[in-house]
């Protein structure tokens, strides 16, 4: 898209948008570089790309259209592959007689419309839109997937019911078959459109049970014929390299695959039940780089502990939860901060759930006698400087983590406990000396994930009575000083005039939530709290004190959240009363 700097700046600066001085050094730059000026704007954050692009289309004449919204006929959609959409930014929304209207960010890509005309031999209208747009365009061609999920899935079975009896066929040969492929690899790719975290494939009495887990909950996504589940669970296996012939024992297994264009992998986990094999599938986007600790959910005094705690190159930090709190994200995330050219890191883990470049990742192999703490030894002799232990399960484990922290390490690791404060308690029952705790130990952060709310919620006040409950719930004067404190709420606030939201169900998602979000508890090992360890203090009195020190608790954090808008108030308490 050419447009002469002239007629840039002109329009740029009648519209108020950037200012002379801003745009006369930007062309300067641009000449040096050889670049357009529009590019070093948006580089320097003078001007949006979206807003940059909408000055463009009015310069040019050409109509700017935004998708947010907008429900586009998959008919329409599917006129250009999602391939060539996802790499070329361009999304097809209005197909009218011969004419097919195409949404881009760049017009000037001929090639992709040359490709569409030929491919459709209609008129392409080329529109100008934002990046927003794209990806909401991008995300149809998922929902129309699900819509056609059903043709798929009912014809590949019926191909499968005309075969000769399961039994009597080789299990690899439908394992390989068209049908099977088929239907496993649809599964999969729904599932991953509808970021499942687990997909479950249970077989039932007369049926087998599809059900997805989606942002924590579990929800049925389709029954099939149970004459379907022979073929599903051979095909599985094949591709997680899982014995065919064993139906009566568990099995493990790991399988890659490309969806969306991203890479995920599947960890599966094959289980012998009363009606047939039920199969569990764990989706492991591969890449989790990226995260920052204010973007996974920490803010004020926790966060500001949190680096604290980072920036020491010894100690032990520990992350709490129950199953499925979020603390593997916790630990990749702490291990990107610090993964730099000048640092060793190596993790023992179990399983490997993301593959981070630069660090030295190993699995334990219980089975053949490689524990974590048989791991733990090997790796304190390679040279590391940061540590990270999948799980302190046992004693033997936990007295090497310490060990490693008061040698020189930073260990990072996870337990199963309900609090932060629990797990002082807990490593103290697992024969840890209270006098090597303090020393080590750092931080403990305490964790469960929450639903976060999509940007169509409804907002409210709380009533007298809804405010009356939340008082007895947390510390409400705690959370309404950190609203404040963290210029969330205004300095005069109070409970009466902090709006809070509820979710509002759309097309695109029912349940008015989308994605989630951690809420935490940030425990440092404060003077007193050592003090209160090696008195052997219960859970409940260190929890204490560091609430007077300054420690909101995950209800509290949950609030504080609730009160940002990120999620409800109905939504905290489920997962910290769960």
């Amino acid at each position: 898209m050419y447009i002469s700097d002239t007629h840039l700046k002109s329009f740029l600066a009648d519209a108020g948008l950037v200012s002379q001085r801003d745009f006369d050094a930007a062309e300067m730059e641009a000449r040096e570089e050889g670049k357009p000026v529009g590019e070093i704007l948006t580089a320097h954050n003078a001007i949006g790309e979206d807003e940059l692009r909408r000055t463009y289309a009015y310069i040019l004449g050409i109509p700017f259209i935004s998708l947010a919204g907008t429900t586009i006929r998959y008919e329409t959609l599917s006129l250009v592959p999602e391939p060539v959409a996802r790499r070329n930014n361009i999304i097809a929304y209005a197909h009218k007689g011969d004419e097919l209207e195409v949404a881009m960010l760049d017009t000037d890509d001929l090639a992709a419309i040359d490709f569409i005309r030929k491919k459709t031999h209609l008129k392409i209208l080329p529109r100008l839109t934002d990046a927003a747009s794209i990806k909401f365009g991008l995300k149809q061609y998922q929902q129309g997937l699900k819509d056609n999920l059903g043709e798929v899935i009912r014809r590949e079975t019926e191909a499968l019911e005309k075969n000769l009896d399961v039994q009597e066929i080789d299990l690899r040969q439908i394992a390989e078959g068209v049908p099977a492929v088929r239907i496993v690899d649809t599964l999969l790719r729904h599932a991953n459109a509808q970021n499942a975290s687990d997909i479950h494939i249970e077989p039932m009495e007369e049926t087998l049970l599809i059900r997805y887990r989606i942002d924590g909950l579990l929800h049925d996504a389709m029954e099939l014929p149970k004459s379907a589940a022979a073929a599903i669970t051979a095909r599985v296996k094949v591709l997680s390299n899982m014995r065919l012939d064993e139906h009566r024992l568990p099995q493990d297994g790991r399988f890659g695959a490309e969806s969306g264009g991203e890479k995920v992998s599947f960890r599966v986990s094959v289980l012998p039940t009363y009606y047939g094999e039920k199969i569990v599938m764990r989706l492991l986007r591969d890449s989790v780089s990226g995260f920052t600790l204010e973007s996974i959910g920490f803010h004020g005094a926790g966060l500001e502990r949190m680096h604290e705690a980072m920036r020491a190159t010894t100690g032990m930090v520990l992350s709490c939860g129950p199953t499925g709190a979020g603390k593997s994200t916790t630990l990749y995330t702490l291990l990107d901060i610090v993964n730099t050219p000048h640092v060793n890191i190596s993790t023992i883990e179990d399983p490997i759930e993301y593959q981070m470049k630069r660090i030295n990742q190993t699995q334990v192999r219980p089975e053949i006698g490689f524990t974590f703490a048989n791991g733990l030894r090997a790796l304190v002799r390679q040279d590391p400087d940061i540590i990270m232990v999948g799980e302190i399960r046992d004693k033997e484990t936990a007295s090497l983590a310490i060990n490693a922290a008061l040698t020189g390490h930073l260990v990072l690791s996870t337990l199963h406990t309900n609090s932060a404060a629990g797990a002082i308690p807990r490593l103290l029952d697992m024969g840890v000396e209270p006098f090597l705790l303090v020393s080590t130990l750092r931080v403990c952060i305490g964790q469960r994930l929450v639903r976060v709310l999509t940007p169509s919620k409804e907002k409210y006040e709380l009533s007298r009575d809804e405010q009356a409950r939340l008082e007895k719930t947390v510390d409400a004067g705690a959370v309404l000083k950190a609203l404040k404190e963290e210029k969330v709420a205004p300095k005069d606030a109070t409970w009466k005039s902090v709006p809070f939201y509820r979710p509002k169900e759309t097309a695109e998602h029912p349940s008015g939530y989308a994605g989630r979000k951690g809420i935490y508890e940030v425990l440092p090992m404060t003077s007193t709290i050592k003090e209160l360890v090696m008195k052997n203090a219960t859970g409940d009195e260190i929890e204490k004190q560091a609430r007077s020190e300054g420690m909101l608790t995950m209800p509290e954090d949950g609030i504080f959240k609730a009160a940002q808008g990120i999620t409800t108030i109905e939504e905290v308490l489920r997962v910290v009363t769960e």
